[in-house]
Formats: structure tokens, sequence, C-alpha cells
């Protein structure tokens, strides 16, 4: 009995010890994440994840790796378009991890070197065209950014799913002269418009004027609907019209 309880003393700590060790070598991965192992420096094949994994610890060594898309934002960028105007643009980059282990192995810190990327990608792209380009064809550079993007980073096990220009910060004088410029677009249009309502309305003068000469009692007529008109405006002044068939007259007899 003695020596069974000194046997027991002698191995209690050592299955102590290996419990410890046994436990600290159960990992539990994430549905999202995926475990890149290492095994004594040599990467295995196949990312383990998601459960419950075992590390043999010290040989193995696990690196997590998120394979949820990120919200990248790419800071304001002096961007000097194909016009030569001098503007500040800001993105942001959805991204996500296809390749776990690409991304360890491919690249020291793939979240940097995809925002590093997107900033230089930016510039290129934007320098490459004008504002006018770039204020309308904002979904098509944003498709142009994200073909280039992804082009670039899919070494590296990430794809790009989508770039969004994020704003666009004009200096004030380019923000006064494209005010100025929309009023005037404005002034031009009001223009137009009341020049195609003068065509319009003399055009309608016209068709009136010829049906009226047909018929002299439509003139009397008129003649009477403007006194009516005047009449209820309450004015002192009452302009009676001559009838032209009198002034005909006169003008025979005066030439007789």
């Amino acid at each position: 009995m003695d020596a069974l309880l000194t046997s027991f003393g002698c191995f209690g700590p050592v299955a102590l010890f290996a419990l410890i060790w046994a436990l600290s070598c159960l990992k539990v991965i994430n549905e999202y994440e995926r475990a890149v192992v290492f095994t004594l420096g040599k990467v295995n094949n196949t990312p383990k994840g998601p459960g419950l994994v075992f590390i043999w610890r010290p040989f193995q060594k696990a690196v997590l790796v998120s394979l949820r898309t990120t919200v990248l934002e790419v800071p304001s960028q002096d961007i000097i378009t194909r016009d030569n105007v001098s503007l500040k643009v800001s993105a942001v980059v959805y991204s996500r991890v296809l390749d776990p282990k690409q991304a360890i192995i491919g690249v020291e810190n793939y979240y940097y070197a995809t925002s590093q990327i997107a900033q230089t990608t930016l510039r290129s792209i934007l320098g490459e065209v004008s504002l006018d380009e770039l204020l309308a064809d904002r979904e098509k550079l944003s498709m142009r950014l994200r073909e280039i993007i992804d082009r670039s980073t899919e070494p590296w096990g990430v794809e790009v799913n989508s770039v969004e220009l994020k704003s666009v910060d004009l200096p004030e004088q380019i923000q006064r002269a494209m005010g100025k410029q929309a009023e005037a677009e404005r002034e031009k249009r009001a223009k137009i418009i009341a020049a195609e309502g003068e065509l319009m309305a003399s055009q309608q003068l016209l068709e009136a004027a010829d049906k009226i000469s047909q018929n002299p009692t439509a003139i009397q007529m008129r003649y009477l609907q403007t006194l009516t008109e005047i009449a209820v405006e309450k004015n002192s002044t009452i302009v009676f019209p001559l009838p032209m068939e009198l002034m005909k007259a006169f003008e025979k007899f005066t030439g007789k």
C-alpha cells in the first residue's frame, strides 16, 4: 500500500502536467475562421477548422485567419486629374480572404498590403480621367478600380468584392466655377423655354386671327369682349375700338 502511494505521488505531477499540456493544445476555431498550422516551420496543406482542433505544442503553431468581409477605408488621396484639377478623393474597399494559406505565406500582412494597393491604384486611375468624368462616371470608375485591385491581390488569396468612391472634395474655386456654370445652364434653358413659348403663342395667335378674319361678326364680338374685360377692372378710362370698315370709308371719301 505504501509502495502504491509512493508511485502515485511520483507520477501525480507528471499526469497533472500532461493534462495541462493537453488542454493547452486544444483550440476552438469559430465558423468564420480558419487556422493555418505550421509544423516545425512547414505549413500544412489544409487549414483546420471550424470546431475543436488539436495543436501539438510546441511543435505546431496555428495562425487564425478571418474569412469575413472586411471594410477597408482608404484615406483621402491628393489627386490631380487629367485636366489639372487638384482635389481629394477617399474610397471604401470591401474584401475577404478566399485562401487562408496563401494569405499568410504569400504576403507579410495582407490587410496592410491591400490598403497600400488600393491607395496607389486610386491615385493612378483617377489621375487619368477628367473632373467631369470623375463626377459623372463614378460607378464605371469604381468597377475599374475593383478589377485592378482584385487582380493585384489575387496572388495573396484575397478577393476584392467592391470599391466605392466615398467622397470627392473639390477646391472652393472649382465649386464657385461649377455653380456659375450651373446657373448659366439654367438661364440658357429658361431662355429657350421662353422662346419656345413665344413661338407657340405666335402660332396660336396667327391661327386665331385667320379664323376671326373669316367672319366680320367675330371681330365685333371680340371688341365687345374686350370692353367687358376693361369694365370689370373698374378703370376710369375706356378705350373704344374704332371699326376698320369706318376707316376704309373715310379713305374712299378722302380719295375722291
